[in-house]
């Protein structure tokens, strides 16, 4: 592919030699990349684990059982802990490398981990929730950026997408340990406690592998990043991309010279950086607000939805729910150098705005198609709900039975039979069991229960390939080299603000609204999201990190006569529309 040459620039005009890099025709790359993947795979792991871990912390603990604001601190401890660590995982990955960044994040892994297997009260164990979230936080960044740097444009999507497949993969680990040590003495410490291995594991393999060559060409140890340089790419791409960089250099220190040190203010200073951040900080935000944490919250009460009340299965069920996250990665890692990011990301955010739409209605429906009460069996038990005597509580179906805070029992052979309204407890549960019964203390079984199961499973068959992976590569080279780790820093610091929000909010929001309105709610900000992407999000398929610095400067020049949506590529075309090369600085 002959390539010409943007006025101004000095970047060679000869054929590209071998330019094209297949997924798996380097193992040298991609052992990098899956070194790398291992700061995603406890992002998922420490994220996940501690939705079983805390049904047995709260056995050992009485001060937690007997506090909502305990526990609450416990779950959110470590996003709080990621929101400060992806904050300072910009000047960390700057200062230090992409490689110590990680290497410091392993630490807090496996400090955070010692620190919860072994915590003799809960505020060690919140402090140990804090550690781990420092790691997530500084992980979440600095594994797709390093492994965006050190791989070819052409393939380049697939393997920072690898990133979110290890986090997939992470969380259902997690499940697999929560289930394997449900009958170990010390559970939770267990649980816990393993992630400290991987963290161990990555920490030895990330000293003897190389720094990202990017950021070592930019800190003038040209003579090592060439070195690993050539072990990416043949010989006579491996020039062009030196030229490049060489090039890019060059320009840096002249900037430097005239501006001084790179800061925040930069940020605000140029045009380009503005449009970039706005477009990445926007996409990563959206991705938490397209509701995928809500989603998942609600998958056991999905299940209960449908007919299963077994805890066994709602346990199962987050087994299954992660196994098809994990398997749309792989899906999203195959298409997104194929397809492009926008189209990907578009076609995903369609499908979860369908998606969320169903499960509005599901939940609606369920609200008012649910059994009733029998009196006389519920009486006859002997452990009728105290509020049944009290004729003016609207107590005659099963969602009157459970707003009194009791139980409701099915019917054997069929749930939608009038049933009977217990008190909440065990043996009044294990009545109901000896019964033949389906017991229910958070949501009544609905004959619409498999409307919901279907939203469910077209969610996170519509997310994971495209809304889960895309804005993590998006933020992973949009940015320049030297702003790389800052931009995504603050790219990463609003996904978990995000995260925070959307997680201490809703809950407030269903009991405000309802349950259905509230995946309303959801559905509209996703098709605010389409509209974002459509409108801000560029396409870098295939693009080298200059050519997308490049296309930023042409639309930051162009002022609002540029059109943002439309394809990147289309500003890399000479007027006979034809691909040109381009230099700039990383």
């Amino acid at each position: 592919m002959t390539m010409g040459i943007l006025p101004g620039t000095s970047a060679p005009s000869r054929p590209v030699a071998g330019r094209e890099v297949t997924l798996f025709g380097n193992a040298y790359i991609l052992g990098l990349t899956f070194a790398a993947g291992i700061g995603g795979l406890l992002f998922g792991y420490d994220t996940g684990v501690i939705s079983g871990a805390l049904l047995y912390i709260r056995e050992d603990f009485k001060a937690v059982n007997e506090s909502s604001f305990l526990q609450e601190t416990i779950v959110s401890m470590a996003i709080f802990g990621a929101i400060i660590g992806a904050a300072i995982s910009g000047y960390i990955g700057d200062k230090y490398g992409r490689k110590k960044a990680t290497i410091i994040a392993d630490f807090f892994f496996i400090l955070g981990a010692i620190a919860m297997a072994g915590a003799p009260e809960p505020y060690t164990l919140i402090a140990g929730r804090l550690l781990v979230g420092l790691g997530v936080g500084i992980a979440s960044i600095t594994s797709p950026i390093y492994i965006a740097e050190v791989s070819p444009s052409e393939i380049r999507g697939a393997l920072v997408s690898t990133n979110t497949l290890m986090t997939t993969g992470g969380q259902f680990l997690s499940y697999l340990v929560n289930l394997g040590f449900t009958e170990v003495p010390g559970t939770w410490r267990w649980m816990l406690g393993a992630a400290g291995l991987p963290a161990l594991a990555q920490l030895v393999i990330m000293l003897f592998l190389p720094e990202s060559p990017r950021w070592l060409f930019m800190e003038n140890k040209q003579v090592e990043a060439v070195a690993i340089l050539e072990k990416i790419y043949d010989p006579d791409r491996l020039d062009i991309e030196v030229e490049q960089l060489s090039a890019a250099l060059e320009e840096e220190t002249q900037e430097r010279e005239l501006k001084g040190k790179i800061s925040y203010l930069d940020l605000v200073r140029s045009k380009e950086l503005r449009l970039a951040l706005f477009a990445g900080v926007g996409f990563q935000a959206f991705q938490q607000f397209a509701g995928i944490n809500t989603v998942m919250y609600y998958s056991p009460t999905i299940v209960q939805l449908a007919g299963f009340a077994s805890n066994q299965i709602a346990l199962l069920l987050s087994l299954i729910v992660a196994a098809m996250n994990a398997i749309g990665t792989i899906l999203g890692i195959f298409l997104i150098d194929r397809c492009g990011r926008r189209l990907l990301a578009l076609t995903s955010l369609f499908g979860v705005f369908v998606s969320l739409a169903i499960l509005s209605g599901a939940f609606y429906l369920t609200s008012v198609d649910v059994p009733t009460v029998d009196i006389h069996q519920t009486l006859k038990a002997g452990y009728a709900c105290p509020a049944i005597l009290d004729f003016s509580q609207p107590l005659w179906n099963c969602n009157g039975c459970l707003n009194a805070g009791c139980g409701f029992c099915t019917a054997s052979g069929n749930q939608m039979l009038p049933g009977t309204c217990f008190i909440s407890n065990s043996t009044s549960e294990q009545y109901c069991s000896l019964n033949s019964g389906n017991w229910y203390s958070e949501i009544c079984p609905s004959t619409y229960g498999w409307f919901a199961v279907l939203g469910l499973v077209l969610y996170i068959a519509f997310f994971s390939p495209g809304m889960g992976p895309v804005p993590w590569t998006i933020n992973s080279e949009i940015y320049p080299s030297k702003y790389r780790s800052m931009c995504g820093g603050i790219a990463a610091t609003a996904c978990w603000v995000s995260n925070l929000i959307v997680s201490e909010s809703f809950l407030s929001l269903v009991d405000a609204v309802g349950t259905s309105k509230t995946f309303l709610i959801f559905a509209a900000i996703v098709m605010a999201a389409f509209i974002f992407v459509l409108a801000f999000v560029p396409e870098t398929k295939g693009l080298s990190f200059e050519e997308v610095e490049k296309m930023w400067q042409k639309k930051a020049h162009k002022g609002s006569s540029d059109d943002t949506s439309g394809s990147s590529t289309e500003a890399l075309l000479d007027k006979n529309h034809k691909p040109v090369s381009i230099k700039s600085d990383v």
